[in-house]
């Protein structure tokens, strides 16, 4: 197992095709929550998490439906936050906020219904999982960052290729 999830990692990293030395990315407002913060990420206002990674959602989750599971959640790290954590951050940066409850158990934040991952290939202050598409469980995924009018940010053509797994 821990060598087909090097192999999924090292297939992914692979399909980077953006400058993450970008000095385009500054930090625009944080949240009194601690969970949700909103940043310009290579000229893109977008949310992130307390760590600054850019926050996602997928095309095939909405209204809280969670698709992404097992596998998916090794490249898609989901947000978590509790339901006080995300009310707070609601009310701060005027946005629909929320949380819902994954298959195991777990809290996981969402933007107008839409639940929120982390692209693990990425560090902090990078947009390269928008665009993305994927397949894991039989379900076809394209990801796009989350931003801070509440939409999901343009794709740009360097980052719109399939990450190169499917499961």
């Amino acid at each position: 197992m821990a060598v087909v999830s090097a192999l999924v990692l090292a297939a992914c990293g692979s399909d980077s095709g953006s400058d993450s030395g970008s000095s385009n990315n500054t930090a625009a407002a944080a949240s009194t929550s601690g969970v949700v913060s909103e940043q310009s990420v290579n000229g893109t206002d977008v949310l992130a998490d307390a760590q600054g990674r850019t926050l996602y959602s997928a095309d095939v989750e909405q209204s809280g439906m969670i698709k992404c599971t097992g596998m998916c959640t090794s490249i898609w790290a989901p947000a978590s936050a509790s339901a006080s954590q995300a009310k707070s951050a609601a009310a701060d940066l005027g946005l629909k906020i929320g949380t819902v409850q994954r298959p195991d158990g777990g809290s996981q934040l969402t933007l107008d219904g839409r639940p929120l991952y982390t692209f693990t290939q990425e560090s902090p202050g990078e947009l390269d999982g928008n665009g993305v598409a994927d397949d894991f469980n039989g379900t076809h995924f394209k990801w796009s960052a989350a931003t801070t009018d509440g939409s999901s940010a343009p794709s740009s053509s360097s980052s719109s290729s399939s990450g190169g797994y499917n499961y």
